[in-house]
């Protein structure tokens, strides 16, 4: 097989190798583990590699000599269509366990087989039917038309704004159902978000410049270069995204159409009591808007009030770690919606700031008490309900002003 080894194909047949690599590992870890957010992950990658390849073997020679030129002109690389929804489904299976990809998912990839489809046609035609370039009488790849490049560049743009959403409206709920929020709210997902929006910029400034006299000078390098700059960002999205460990647990639905509500999947009264109702509709409501209460609200307050707090306190159920709302709401046997509107309209908090609130109020007693002469500071957070000592640091300094540290210090 043909290829060209100079400064130019080589460098991408180094990120295209190790692409591969990180796609192929990525599958088997999602096989072994069943975890499906890492198989789309290794599609993305499988799709970056092919992304750079008319490139990397176009510079390999591929464009001057057949049948190589042939297989360059009819094989789709770059798909364009694909790109977007296979990171937006990435980041849905990544953020909820509860995503399935279904009937209604394939929509998504309609565009990208048609454009498949469009492949094949065209092979079809010039090979057999007019056995001559017809389709391809110009001497240009299909793949990088005007039409094709902006179509998909949009597309990708799209995708990206539905996956930022997607994720926005998932750090309000975790705040608002679960008491250990800091743990799911990850890096990996925002920093990979970061990356493909620096994969977008750089291909839009790449063709702004197409239009700039000095990049149409240069001819092939110019482009070579965003190439190469999509493979290093692509790169760091493997290498970072094959060691990501961490999962949410936490199913739900979400409209993306609708800005406030959600669907938590797990209901919060017990099974047997309501066996046919699993999905309980559960607002997000925003801490700004929690002081507006509804007159129907108010007696809601009145009663749900006090039974949150007896639980919280006496109970000390904030000493659990993995506090949810649904627990809270299954414990007091009633719905988290309700729960929800009493601890935002109420205590004027989110549920992970208001529990975490008691867990600092029972640090604080028990460094008055002098425990930590006996235990250390984090021992002593993690028995009043803190999973990880950056998240007991945080919400220490946020809700003191110091931290734990100088709080000690200060005693």
């Amino acid at each position: 097989m043909r290829f060209d080894f100079n400064f130019y194909s080589s460098l991408l047949l180094v990120f295209f190798v190790h692409g591969l690599v990180y796609a192929i590992l990525l599958c088997r870890k999602g096989i072994l583990k069943e975890n499906t957010a890492d198989k789309w992950l290794s599609l993305f990658l499988i799709l970056c590699i092919l992304h750079i390849s008319p490139w990397m073997l176009g510079f390999g020679g591929w464009y001057d000599n057949q049948p190589y030129r042939d297989i360059l002109f009819y094989t789709p690389f770059q798909h364009l269509f694909f790109i977007g929804p296979v990171i937006f489904f990435y980041v849905q299976r990544l953020l909820n366990p509860s995503f399935k990809f279904g009937k209604k998912e394939w929509l998504h990839l309609l565009p990208g087989i048609i454009y498949i489809l469009y492949s094949i046609v065209m092979v079809v035609a010039d090979k057999i039917f007019f056995k001559r370039y017809y389709f391809l009488a110009d001497g240009e790849d299909r793949d990088f038309d005007t039409w094709y490049q902006l179509a998909g560049f949009t597309s990708m743009v799209f995708y990206f704004l539905l996956s930022l959403r997607y994720f926005t409206v998932y750090k309000k709920l975790m705040v608002q159902v679960t008491s250990y929020a800091d743990t799911l709210l990850f890096k990996w997902i925002k920093n990979f978000l970061y990356a493909f929006l620096i994969m977008l910029a750089v291909r839009l400034i790449f063709f702004v410049g197409g239009f700039f006299p000095y990049f149409q000078k240069i001819g092939y390098i110019g482009p070579w270069w965003e190439y190469f700059s999509f493979a290093i960002i692509f790169y760091y999205i493997a290498i970072t995204g094959y060691s990501n460990a961490i999962e949410t647990t936490i199913p739900f639905k979400l409209n993306l159409l609708h800005y406030k509500r959600v669907m938590l999947l797990h209901n919060t009264i017990a099974e047997e009591t309501q066996p046919n109702n699993a999905i309980e509709d559960a607002e997000i409501i925003e801490i700004e808007t929690a002081g507006i209460i509804a007159k129907e609200d108010e007696n809601l307050l009145a009663e749900w009030k006090p039974k949150v707090l007896q639980f919280i306190q006496t109970e000390k159920a904030y000493e659990d770690a993995e506090l949810s709302l649904t627990q809270v709401a299954r414990q007091l046997k009633t719905n988290p919606t309700i729960i929800s509107k009493v601890i935002n309209q109420g205590f004027k908090q989110n549920f992970n700031d208001f529990i975490n609130y008691y867990r600092i109020e029972a640090v604080k007693e028990k460094l008055k008490a002098g425990e930590q002469k006996t235990q250390t500071l984090l021992g002593i957070a993690y028995d009043c309900g803190f999973n990880s000592k950056a998240t007991f640091n945080r919400s220490f300094k946020k809700s003191m002003g110091i931290s734990p540290k100088e709080f000690v210090m200060n005693l």
